[in-house]
């Protein structure tokens, strides 16, 4: 591209498109919103799958406009670790700096410098987990002036210190490079007939579940409950009416609750008919990630083609932290048509 005047016409076409598809996608979640309701919790949860939904819109549009975009994208990876200005990453897509900025944050959902801080860290909390470095030293090594100003950022967008993290060695929702390809996923489900049982849980004070996962884990809040044994831990939904809004609870089977239960409550999840799905092999940095592809899946694509409704009672995921085994179990209500 010779200029960013070459590409004023493109722009003012791709906002079109892209509103266009936000408005698609808004109208499909209000006509499924009765039957997917955990998909509408992690829809704002995962914030970029429908905005990834909103990217095939544009895709089909143009091809040519999410080619550009895309060197924009490995512009900024291939400099997370030196200084990234606005001008650099617009010029490296042939966009005026306001083009820019106003169609990646409609493409992606967040600003560059959201996406460059969001990265940095993802990539910064992989280095924690996997080798000894000082926390300091990776902050600096990724634009972070001073660790103080890093942790107070890895506070913000994990509700736990980095130090935390690195202690309890928990999962957590990266963000990964954009991807504009569509990879393909699916899982099969397996079909049971459970018994009714009870779990005793915390109630989440986050509006966002991988953050209460976050604290659950760090605080070792499994042990807390269990006292001291290593169980399987259970996060559970069901849909508010009242507040139309999805609750959320994490904790663990009542029978194995033998420690400190103050501040918690019960569940009682009704046995009958489930879907239980495992989520493929993962790796730590993309367990959580895989989980939410998995749920996505579940909701998008399995449901709606299968010859099975979603009941509306609780559905729950239930995994043991500390088995490093990077898979969980998703538990789904339902009932033939």
């Amino acid at each position: 591209m010779a200029g960013w005047e070459k590409n004023h016409e493109l722009a003012d076409l791709m906002v079109k498109h892209i509103f266009a598809g936000v408005f698609i996608c808004r109208f499909l979640c209000r006509l499924y919103r009765s039957a997917h309701s955990f998909y509408i919790y992690v829809g704002k949860c995962f914030g970029r799958r429908d905005k990834q939904c909103v990217m095939r819109f544009g895709a089909r549009g143009n091809m040519d406009y999410l080619v550009h975009m895309k060197k924009a994208i490995d512009y900024i990876e291939d400099n997370l670790q030196n200084d990234i200005d606005l001008a650099s990453c617009a010029k490296s897509c042939g966009y005026s700096q306001y083009h820019f900025l106003r169609l990646f944050k409609y493409v992606t959902g967040i600003t560059p410098a959201d996406y460059i801080r969001k990265r940095r860290i993802s990539e910064i909390a992989k280095q924690i987990a996997e080798n000894d470095a000082y926390i300091s030293e990776l902050a600096f090594r990724y634009g972070f002036n001073s660790k103080e100003n890093f942790s107070r950022a890895f506070k913000a967008e994990h509700h736990i210190l980095p130090s935390e993290y690195r202690l309890a060695k928990n999962s957590l929702k990266l963000y990964d490079k954009i991807a504009f390809e569509d990879t393909g996923f699916s899982v099969r489900p397996e079909f049971l007939t459970l018994a009714d049982f009870k779990l005793i849980v915390y109630k989440s004070d986050e509006a966002y579940a991988p953050n209460f996962w976050n604290k659950y884990n760090a605080k070792g809040y499994s042990k807390i409950l269990s006292g001291g044994r290593e169980v399987c831990d259970y996060g559970v939904c069901i849909w508010n009416n009242e507040t139309e809004r999805l609750d959320y609870y994490v904790g663990i089977k009542k029978d194995e609750a033998a420690g400190n239960l103050q501040c918690t409550d019960t569940l009682e999840i009704q046995g009958g008919l489930y879907a239980r799905f495992s989520t493929p092999p993962a790796r730590h940095c993309d367990f959580v990630n895989t989980i939410h592809r998995t749920w996505d899946y579940i909701f998008r694509e399995w449901l709606p083609r299968s010859d099975y409704t979603f009941t509306g009672g609780y559905q729950f995921e239930c995994y043991v932290e500390s088995s490093r085994v990077y898979s969980e179990d998703i538990y789904i209500p339902v009932r033939e048509r």
